[in-house]
């Protein structure tokens, strides 16, 4: 019994080094790192949802682009809401009220004003827009609820300019 329970040990310890030698090697992943990532990756990602949800929606001329972006950031039951409160569901009204924006001023462009802020899986950007070259007409803060690395929800608020 003592020589078999050497044995194991024996078989455990060289299990074990195979198995840390194969991890350095990139075999195997490292579940906290992975945590870490999965963590520091959603948290990026609200920044950058908030940036393309204005330059890549909202700024954009070309339909099909436009498109294929909100198709890229926000989740298939996504929702809007406008200073209003009218609420407006899904890509395909997105798609459709950002469109409707761009053709009211084409040559708009949105700027931050600010760095955006993230909180959990929200975050808020501060924006203004006009003519380039021009001071703004417009200013706003755009707050989203992100679930799986995607925009669930955006709201828009229309602020005084700076």
């Amino acid at each position: 019994m003592h020589r078999l329970q050497q044995w194991l040990k024996l078989l455990i310890a060289i299990l074990m080094f195979a198995l840390a030698s194969f991890a350095q090697k990139g075999h195997v992943p490292n579940l906290s790192a992975e945590a870490d990532q999965r963590r520091q990756a959603m948290s990026l990602s609200i920044s950058t949802l908030l940036t393309r949800n204005l330059h890549d929606v909202f700024g954009e001329d070309d339909p099909a682009r436009r498109r294929a972006a909100i198709d890229e950031i926000f989740t298939e039951d996504c929702v809007f809401y406008e200073p209003s409160g009218r609420g407006y569901r899904g890509r395909d009204e997105i798609d459709r009220v950002a469109a409707t924006i761009r053709a009211t001023h084409p040559h708009f462009r949105y700027q931050p004003i600010a760095e955006p802020e993230e909180l959990g899986n929200a975050g808020r950007v501060k924006w203004v827009e006009g003519h380039p070259g021009e001071a703004p007409t417009l200013a706003g803060t755009d707050f989203i609820i992100a679930r799986d690395g995607r925009i669930a929800a955006i709201y828009l608020f229309f602020d005084k300019l700076p």
